[in-house]
């Protein structure tokens, strides 16, 4: 395996560790007020980024389903 490719895996396990370790304090599944705490922005802020599907949801009835890796998503894809 030359450098170039040894130097690519290592930088996507690494990459893999980090996402999983990413607010690992909170479940699978997060709340408003978890994304709140998680960005540091405000409860506007955050439906703003719902609503336009900045960060993805599932909506039932009038409650936000949110994956907690739609908000990892959302970080690396650096969008903010």
């Amino acid at each position: 395996m030359c450098l170039k490719e040894e130097m690519e895996r290592m930088n996507k396990e690494r990459n893999i560790n980090q996402e999983t370790s990413m607010f690992e304090e909170y479940g699978d599944i997060v709340s408003v007020d978890d994304i709140m705490k998680m960005l540091h922005i405000g409860r506007s802020a955050v439906y703003s980024l719902l609503q336009n599907g900045v960060i993805r949801t599932v909506k039932v009835g009038r409650k936000y389903i949110i994956p907690k890796q739609s908000v990892t998503d959302f970080i690396n894809s650096g969008l903010y």
